[in-house]
């Protein structure tokens, strides 16, 4: 009767093992059926032990033996219930705690509920975010970059051109005249941009470029050594490092103007349209080198050189040109520069020095009325003779009011041995400048000059015989901006 009934035993354990599997899956709600499972199984086991004592005398040791792994394998199933039961009790309370934490989070006005699910998504979005923060700040401080780039540098231009007539006629440009030597048509002289940070104690790295276009560069740039294509349209280029000295005492490495004459290259930093004299003949344009300053104080500052020499970024000679400045200001009225420069010149000559005295002296009478006065003296040696040239010009400046100011100017230049004219002789000249100021930093100037020599040296018509003067009549216009302001 047992024999018949094993199969039975067997069916039901494996479906009871079954069950139990699938009350697992279940999760919480078949709860209650995993007890009745496990009754179940102790009314098998009861049953497989009561049929177990009556046919122990009479089967085989073999079906014993059966019925005692089978015994083994229900007490097992039972331990492994009791288990399953261990665990699903675990869940349940786990999935209680959240909702009571809700229960609890929504009679509290303003409280939040964190669960295990609510956690990880936090974390993921606090993930996101912190990536997106971070890229945020990358792209700052590449902003950052370019905007310090743009704050810190001031860009400025220049745009300046004229329209000129020369009561001689010559079939060539003016004499002994810078930039505004045509005659009889409009004319560009100086297209410029220029680029400058200015070395602080916050930021002691500093440099400038001023790239420039126009007639004006071929003159300035004629006689380089190297040749004008290289660096005709650079005007200046060098960078800067203010050391902490004292006060600063500021050094300049590269190609720089001239700090000599009372003129410059820019018409609008002049009084004049036209350039003076001793800025065209007496003095040089530029220098490529090294250069030092220092301001002690509002009253006093001063400035030296080292460079290759007189207008000439690729040296002709294997001599060094030096060079000292100070500037006195005894008070508000007076400006005082004294320049002074040697050095050997002359192409593939070492050893023959060329010396300049350069004097500027400023005066302001009133806030309306300036006045001004520039004197040079230079001297230098040529194949074995001495040669010199010497010169001054005076200045009236009138600002009779916002838009209008007039400035008169003579000067007086010997060239006694004819080492930059030409020919020997005396020159001097008178310039009138009326200049108009339209809105902003748009500039006219309308100009008269006069030139005239003790020896016939102007250009009269073609064929025509040299004459003892030349007179000009220009109207200029320039227009100036920066990212600073107006200029």
């Amino acid at each position: 009767m047992f024999v018949g009934g094993t199969p039975k035993i067997r069916g039901l354990l494996s479906a009871a093992t079954c069950f139990c599997l699938l009350t697992l899956a279940a999760g919480p709600i078949a709860a209650q059926q995993v007890q009745g499972v496990a009754a179940a199984t102790d009314n098998l086991e009861k049953t497989a032990s009561s049929s177990k004592q009556p046919a122990a005398s009479s089967k085989p040791a073999s079906e014993r033996s059966e019925i005692e792994q089978m015994s083994a394998t229900v007490k097992q199933l039972q331990d492994r219930i009791s288990e399953l039961e261990a665990k699903l009790a675990r869940l349940e309370s786990a999935a209680a705690q959240p909702a009571k934490a809700q229960v609890l989070a929504a009679s509290i006005p303003g409280a939040t509920v964190s669960t295990p699910a609510a956690t990880a998504a936090t974390a993921v979005a606090q993930a996101s975010d912190e990536k997106k923060d971070d890229k945020k700040q990358e792209e700052e401080k590449e902003n950052a970059g370019i905007l310090s780039f743009f704050r810190g540098t001031e860009i400025s231009g220049l745009v300046d051109g004229y329209f000129g007539y020369n009561f001689n006629h010559p079939s060539g440009d003016a004499q002994l005249r810078n930039f505004d030597t045509k005659h009889d048509q409009f004319a560009l002289n100086l297209l410029k941009l220029t680029l400058e940070k200015k070395p602080d104690p916050d930021s002691r790295l500093g440099y400038r470029m001023d790239l420039a276009y126009g007639p004006a560069m071929e003159i300035v740039h004629a006689s380089e050594p190297g040749g004008q294509g290289i660096f005709r349209n650079i005007e200046q280029a060098y960078v800067s490092y203010l050391a902490p000295v004292g006060k600063g005492l500021q050094f300049d490495f590269g190609k720089f103007v001239t700090p000599f004459g009372a003129e410059v290259i820019e018409t609008k930093d002049n009084w004049n349209y036209s350039r003076s004299l001793l800025f065209a003949l007496a003095i040089p344009y530029y220098h490529a080198g090294l250069r030092a300053s220092y301001t002690f104080n509002d009253k006093f500052s001063m400035n030296a050189m080292v460079v290759n020499g007189w207008n000439n970024v690729v040296d002709n000679n294997h001599g060094k040109s030096f060079h000292i400045q100070a500037v006195i200001k005894p008070n508000a009225k007076w400006t005082i520069t004294q320049n002074y420069m040697g050095g050997p010149e002359q192409p593939n000559n070492d050893h023959d020095w060329r010396h300049l005295w350069d004097t500027t002296v400023a005066y302001n009478v009133t806030p309306a009325v300036s006045l001004m006065a520039n004197y040079d003296y230079g001297m230098d040696r040529v194949a074995g003779a001495r040669v010199h040239w010497t010169g001054i010009a005076g200045y009236l400046r009138y600002q009779a009011n916002k838009w209008l100011a007039l400035s008169p100017r003579f000067e007086w230049y010997n060239d006694a041995d004819g080492f930059t004219t030409g020919t020997p002789q005396t020159v001097k000249e008178f310039t009138m400048t009326s200049e108009q100021k339209i809105k902003g930093a748009l500039l006219t100037r309308f100009e008269y000059r006069h030139d005239f020599s003790d020896r016939p040296f102007f250009i009269r018509q073609p064929f025509d015989p040299l004459v003892r003067a030349q007179s000009t009549l220009t109207m200029g216009i320039s227009y100036a901006f920066s990212s600073k302001g107006e200029h």
